[in-house]
């Protein structure tokens, strides 16, 4: 095999996720998010916190998100084993929400961060990201059909569907940090509800949120995504075991 053909299947997907990231970031994002209006997260830095002082916040987040992050209702996202960097991002733009807006009174999670403390959200993020992510009751086999790895591993270029490994990873545990900090805000997908990931989804192909860049690259992918498309994918990333289980 030639140098070049050995370096592609070696730097494969890394090359993939740069092109996708860049393609994505140049086209979909609008003015405003390089003036400030909107926070920038390909400029995220790693965070630190106190995984001890997380645990003893998290005290009303099991109510809705299970114990030790692991969630038993399908509509609400598992936490454990998740990006603590993408955890506290998501934390932060609930408490950065304004009141005004129409999607405020549709989560219970601005009123509930709005007494934490940067640092409490950092200390909360990186407890659930430490805790291990339990397996999921798996979707029965009706409901996993070849079209959600296919659209993952390779997207659909006659509709303009990026592959979703190019920022969410070969293996749905979130994109290659080595290559850029970027990827510590894309989150890990491995085993996650379907019910959740069908809401995610669609909100995003409806433009919400709409509060970082990532939004608006996810807008622009959900965008092409019918219905059936996020389903499929929604129900064959909830059947793969953790990363510990495999």
């Amino acid at each position: 095999m030639n140098g070049p053909c050995k370096r592609f299947l070696q730097d494969g997907p890394r090359l993939i996720a740069s092109l996708v990231f860049s393609i994505l970031a140049m086209t979909l994002l609008p003015e405003a998010a390089y003036a400030g209006r909107y926070v920038d997260l390909r400029r995220v830095e790693p965070i630190r916190g106190d995984m001890a002082s997380g645990a003893a916040k998290t005290t009303v987040c099991v109510a809705c998100h299970g114990p030790s992050g692991n969630s038993i209702v399908p509509q609400f996202p598992s936490l454990a084993s998740q990006r603590a960097e993408y955890l506290y991002q998501r934390m932060a733009a609930f408490k950065a929400l304004n009141p005004k807006d129409p999607n405020y009174a549709s989560s219970p999670m601005p009123a509930l961060v709005q007494n934490l403390s940067v640092q409490d959200m950092r200390n909360i993020a990186v407890y659930f990201a430490a805790q291990a992510q339990v397996a999921q009751v798996p979707p029965s086999a009706t409901a996993v059909d070849g079209r959600g790895a296919a659209l993952y591993s390779g997207g659909d270029p006659a509709r303009g569907v990026p592959p979703c490994q190019g920022c969410h990873g070969v293996s749905a545990l979130g994109g290659p940090v080595e290559y850029g900090n970027h990827y510590l805000a894309y989150p890990v997908l491995r085993g996650q509800h379907a019910a959740y990931l069908v809401s995610r989804l669609t909100n995003f192909r409806n433009g919400v949120p709409n509060g970082s860049s990532n939004d608006f690259i996810m807008h622009g992918v959900a965008l092409s995504l019918d219905d059936g498309s996020i389903q499929s994918l929604a129900a064959w990333l909830e059947s793969l075991p953790p990363a510990s289980a495999k």
